[in-house]
């Protein structure tokens, strides 16, 4: 509880036999311990330096021990590189285990210099150790100005070590011998901000390319090529041993009058934790890399897609990347807007660009909870999620890029998918889409931004009812995941709608509420629906204009469909309750205007609403339960009042329906048919209220 204050922070290997805390018989909170292979230091701006900064200057330790030990592998390891490096004169680097033993090539250097070249190899590795305690200490007050100031004050004080595994014991080496000379001297730039990072010429990374850089100048890179230069350059990047530098003037020279010719194009999320360039340690002329929240293509005729066959195309690169990553944010939120919208708690419709965004992607996220089954929480259907994603993104590309298609079915492309591990910097390379064979053998499909509807014309002959309620349920789900496609109209279907007449596959009576406007619930083109609309979804006279326009439309139109929609949360249906509510009271309603009539007109069907519930019903209860019974109940009136739509559902010419719109999901709720459809159908025509 009262936190960590260590009197001593050791920079020790990593090497399991040198287990420090037990080495020194230290207690928990005694010793801020730092280990990594060849307890070494590479870069002035990592963790190790930031680490000690911290130990000294916030937790207070005076004393930091650099300590080696005798027969460490790394430092072994760099000697005998180093050796067999000057023999051939070459060196490369294809691994970050490479890197760090070309790192510790100067102590390597260093001790053969002063053992001398003749010098057996092993005892040259054994001074190495000893060199390269004071190298990391040297390191320390060259780079770190925190810790060469704790050190000029006497704050601090920094001491090498090595502990002998054979013996167990420690030899305490004190200071560098380099202290005071290093501390007069001016602060210098650590290696890692130079461009060479600190490595002798002639001992380093290979060319990249004629110019140092990539460039049309040089030939194509093959994707299997390519890919083993991401995965080096991921490795290097994540031990902390990245080789690529900043472009010289030359170089940014070659890039300009020669052009780009990047090897690999990648697709990344925008998420600033995940640097693209960094994370491969890539050169300028390296990676085409495209980035975008949740690393999605949404549009073939998009920037994203659009871009990727530019630099497949005309820069003639050969592997596409599609590179997801743990914990990220937009997968996050639209995990999270599946699972309200899938509990009813959030709308599933888009009002914002970014709501659109996650909106799209929920479906990912359907996939993934689809895959792995009931019982998986959130956490792990968010990371699941992340890589369904990549494969989404894959997918995609080639369902709907013709030219990529034909490029990787011939050979010439390879399109494979990654996910970058926030927690280590280290890249899971997943390999190619499992649909990929599929999708190369079906046919190019158009991708849903170019999707349209077609128009309804007197040419296409009425719809049967069941085509024509498939129609809407299509539609609604279309509304509801925000993948509405009926904007798209030409001048031609226009003027073909004038020509040539409506043929309305259905007559929807609903509520005049403007926030259930019905052609977009059901993402319909001009031309599909007849739309009937007044409060409270209701009809009141048989010879009224609702009832004449319905007729109208299943007898001059031919439309099979009938809907009768009502909606949650009606201004109408609430009205009616209320009015009804205050008649039990004994208090009578005035009727004084219209609004009154409807009102008390509608309070018949609240009242047989509560006498279902029951007694203990509330008020919202009971206007829920009237909302439904007012859908049947203007079923019921077309059935009784009207000879002519009577006896087209006898004869099974038309069908009526009802159904609920949920106003906070989208969703329209299917009711079927009136439960007393059967038997108004076989009873004979009754006088309506309105003429009685």
């Amino acid at each position: 509880d009262m936190g960590q204050a260590p009197h001593t922070a050791i920079i020790g290997c990593a090497d399991s036999r040198a287990p420090l805390e037990t080495i020194f018989d230290a207690l928990p909170g005694d010793i801020f311990v730092l280990r990594n292979a060849g307890n070494t230091c590479t870069h002035a701006e990592g963790s190790m330096v930031g680490s000690l900064e911290f130990c000294t200057g916030k937790l207070g330790a005076r004393m930091i021990l650099v300590l080696g030990h005798t027969k460490c592998g790394a430092v072994y390891g760099a000697t005998n590189a180093y050796l067999a490096a000057k023999k051939s004169e070459t060196a490369s680097v294809e691994s970050a285990l490479e890197g760090l033993l070309l790192d510790l090539a100067p102590v390597a250097e260093k001790a053969v210099a002063d053992m001398g070249s003749h010098t057996d190899a092993d005892e040259v590795a054994a001074h190495a150790v000893r060199v390269n305690v004071f190298h990391t200490i040297d390191f320390l007050l060259k780079y770190s100005a925190p810790l060469r100031e704790k050190v000029k004050s006497g704050q601090v004080e920094i001491q090498g070590g090595i502990y002998h595994l054979d013996s167990g014991k420690v030899e305490f080496m004190g200071r560098s011998p380099q202290q005071s000379t290093l501390l007069s001297t001016n602060l210098g730039l650590p290696p890692s901000m130079t461009r060479e990072g600190g490595r002798t010429s002639g001992y380093g990374p290979s060319a990249r390319g004629e110019h140092g850089v990539r460039t049309t100048v040089d030939s194509a890179v093959p994707a299997e090529e390519a890919l083993k230069m991401l995965k080096a350059g991921n490795e290097r990047f994540a031990v902390g041993a990245p080789l690529a530098k900043h472009a010289t003037l030359k170089m940014r020279e070659a890039l300009v009058s020669h052009g780009q010719a990047p090897h690999t194009a990648i697709l990344g999320c925008a998420d600033s934790r995940v640097p693209v360039d960094t994370v491969f340690d890539a050169m300028p002329g390296d990676l085409f890399v495209l980035r975008n929240a949740g690393n999605t293509c949404t549009h073939a005729e998009g920037s994203m897609v659009g871009s990727l066959e530019f630099c497949c195309g005309k820069l003639g690169s050969k592997l596409i990347l599609v590179m997801g990553h743990t914990k990220c944010g937009a997968i996050a939120g639209a995990t999270a807007t599946y699972l309200a919208s899938k509990e009813g708690k959030a709308s599933k419709s888009a009002g914002s660009a970014l709501e659109g965004l996650l909106v799209g992607l929920s479906g990912v996220a359907k996939q993934a909870e689809e895959e792995l089954g009931v019982g998986a929480d959130q956490d792990q259907l968010v990371s699941h999620s992340v890589r369904v994603n990549v494969f989404s993104s894959i997918e995609f590309l080639l369902k709907y890029s013709p030219s990529l298609r034909e490029l990787v079915k011939s050979g010439n492309v390879e399109i494979q998918g990654g996910i970058y591990h926030l927690e280590t910097g280290r890249v899971e390379f997943i390999g190619r889409s499992p649909r990929q064979a599929e999708l190369l053998r079906s046919d190019p499909s158009l991708p849903p931004s170019l999707q349209a509807l077609p128009i309804r014309t007197t040419t296409d002959g009425p719809l049967p009812s069941q085509e024509a309620l498939k129609l809407l349920k299509e539609g609604n789900a279309r509304f509801t995941s925000g993948a509405a496609i009926s904007g798209k109209i030409t001048p031609a279907m226009r003027k073909a709608l004038v020509k040539e007449g409506q043929a309305p596959h259905t007559a929807i009576i609903g509520c005049a509420d403007s926030r259930a406007p019905l052609e977009t619930v059901f993402d319909a083109m001009p031309g599909d629906i007849f739309v009937l609309r007044n409060a409270g979804n209701t009809c009141t006279h048989a010879e009224g204009s609702v009832l004449g326009s319905l007729e109208f439309c299943v007898a001059a139109l031919q439309s099979k469909m009938v809907l009768v929609l009502g909606h949650t949360a009606c201004g109408a249906i609430k009205g009616a309750t209320a009015t009804y509510l205050q008649s039990k009271t004994g208090n009578k309603p005035q009727v004084t205007k219209a609004l009154d009539a409807l009102l008390v007109g509608l309070s018949d069907v609240a009242k047989k609403a509560s006498e279902e519930l029951g007694e203990g019903a509330t008020e919202a209860q009971i206007v829920d339960r009237t909302i439904k019974l007012n859908v049947f109940h203007t079923i019921d009136f077309l059935l009784k009042y009207s000879p002519l739509v009577r006896e087209k559902v006898a004869a099974g010419e038309v069908e009526i329906q009802g159904g609920i719109y949920d106003l906070e999901t989208g969703h329209v709720e299917f009711l079927g048919e009136s439960p007393a459809q059967a038997t108004l159908v076989k009873s004979g025509a009754a006088l309506p209220p309105s003429l009685s």
